[in-house]
């Protein structure tokens, strides 16, 4: 793709939070590589969901990013990527998994073509390469990554994932997609289209309501599964992932506070929840 028309897909838009590039929990030595990896996928992740390029052209960017991910011989060629070849030494100098990259672009792709899930078990199987992946490559960049902690780290980044999900069902109806399952849908007598209708409306009904709460139980029993895993990584990143778990519960407890209506009201961090986020962060709340 030539650059002109590679540029006309890059936003600006702010995706993968889950990357903590701006943390000062980070060490210095590890910024350079974990900033690579913020910025492919990013990319790849505004190709797939950004602007009014049409599929055919965002699917072919993902696939030129494939080919010089799966192909060291396209470094310098015209086949290349620049944001694939700045990632590239990084994955060498930290023996970074080219496999995870690969399945993050099997979700962006995906993204393009796919905006409804019958079930929680494709959704899941949608995390396990849009999430599941990010908790890989911090594990094993921090040093870490073994059978033990992703099996931790997977629950807690699918369920970063769907509590996002939760947050944003407007604003990603709007974009033509969503991620309640229809079954559970399905589950209080609706179906895609009232999702539709309570976005128009600008409120959930309680039928919906009763669907998200569902929804939100689901992504914080998987949080809560993970939650033992600040234990067995570094401190840094310990004290990284005791953040984010903090954040995520605070975000359900807001949108069970808001009678889970995220349409009415999208349930959102502020200064004022430092309080909550202290209290979940050195308080987190016991296993049921």
């Amino acid at each position: 793709m030539h650059a002109q028309r590679r540029a006309g897909l890059l936003t600006g838009v702010d995706h993968y939070e889950n990357f903590p590039v701006g943390s000062v929990l980070v060490p210095r030595r590890l910024r350079p590589a974990l900033l690579a990896l913020y910025r492919f996928a990013r990319y790849a992740d505004d190709v797939a969901d950004e602007g009014d390029a049409p599929a055919q052209l965002r699917l072919a960017e993902l696939a030129q990013m494939e080919t010089a991910l799966r192909s060291p011989a396209a470094a310098g060629s015209a086949d290349d990527h620049p944001v694939v070849a700045a990632l590239r030494p990084w994955l060498a100098a930290h023996g970074l998994s080219r496999d995870d990259c690969l399945a993050l672009l099997s979700a962006f792709r995906q993204d393009v073509t796919v905006t409804r899930y019958r079930s929680f078990a494709e959704l899941r199987d949608y995390c396990r390469r849009s999430a599941d992946p990010v908790g890989h490559l911090v594990l094993e960049l921090f040093g870490c990554r073994n059978a033990q902690t992703e099996a931790l780290a997977d629950p807690i980044c699918t369920a970063l994932q769907l509590v996002n999900f939760l947050q944003d069902v407007a604003p990603d109806w709007q974009r033509g997609r969503l991620y309640l399952p229809l079954d559970s849908l399905a589950d209080e007598g609706l179906d895609a289209a009232a999702v539709g209708g309570a976005v128009r409306a600008g409120r959930a009904s309680p039928a919906l309501r009763r669907c998200i709460a569902r929804e939100a139980r689901r992504a914080g029993a998987l949080l809560e599964s993970g939650a033992p895993l600040p234990r067995l990584v570094p401190r840094r990143l310990a004290w990284e992932l005791r953040a984010t778990l903090a954040g995520a519960r605070r975000i359900l407890e807001l949108l069970d506070a808001g009678g889970h209506d995220p349409i009415a009201r999208r349930p959102r961090l502020h200064a004022r929840d430092a309080p909550a986020l202290l209290r979940l962060m050195l308080c987190p709340p016991r296993p049921r």
